[in-house]
């Protein structure tokens, strides 16, 4: 389902996470078996591409910086982080240098790592396979009109219902790979100025 981050991360005390591979889903799992609070994992129905280790760090409440750049924090939760890191290459192609953070759990947000980040670039885009509306891209546009108003573009499911198909399919279609949130990023660059504090 698309609606299931908004409504779980609404519930009081809810620990929301969305492991980005099957190496973290593991370590989601024995973490969240362990910590005593009502929780949510979000997995993925068929193979994904994997992109952690075993030596990976993985703990409730942690993001992670998987890629150094300065000119837009992208930052990605499930899969999506993969297609985010796909996005990463491309820009630096094209001599844009963006900073790809994993934020694999929704609820509690990891605010410092996050917000670290994007006063440092100065722009952010999340990515997400469920709606944007009350999803991740909601979570992190919270965060920054509370802490750190930032230009913000939030990517994914865009006030509409899924559909039935392979899931690389699916992901073109709704404009959801590297290649395609690429283009989207680098015109998103291109048309907003960065923020900076104190102006």
């Amino acid at each position: 389902m698309l609606e299931d981050i908004a409504l779980m991360r609404v519930l009081p005390n809810m620990v929301v996470v969305v492991p980005g591979d099957s190496i973290e889903a593991e370590k989601a799992t024995k973490a969240l078996a362990k910590n005593g609070l009502p929780s949510y994992i979000r997995l993925a129905r068929e193979k994904t591409p994997i992109f952690s280790t075993q030596e990976s760090p993985f703990k409730i409440g942690k993001a992670y910086v998987l890629w150094e750049g300065h000119d837009v924090t992208l930052l990605g939760t499930g899969t999506m982080t993969y297609q985010l890191l796909l996005a990463a290459k491309l820009l630096q192609e094209k001599g844009i240098s963006v900073e790809v953070v994993h934020v694999p759990t929704i609820k509690p947000l990891d605010d410092e790592t996050i917000l670290h980040s994007v006063r440092k670039t100065g722009r952010v885009v999340t990515a997400e396979e469920a709606q944007i509306k009350g999803g991740f891209g909601g979570a992190i546009a919270e965060l920054l009109s509370e802490r750190l108003p930032t230009p913000l573009m939030r990517i994914g499911m865009e006030d509409r219902f899924g559909e039935s198909g392979k899931p690389d399919e699916l992901l073109d279609h709704f404009g959801l790979t590297g290649e395609k949130m690429a283009k989207r990023i680098t015109t998103f660059i291109h048309d907003t100025p960065k923020y900076h504090q104190g102006f």
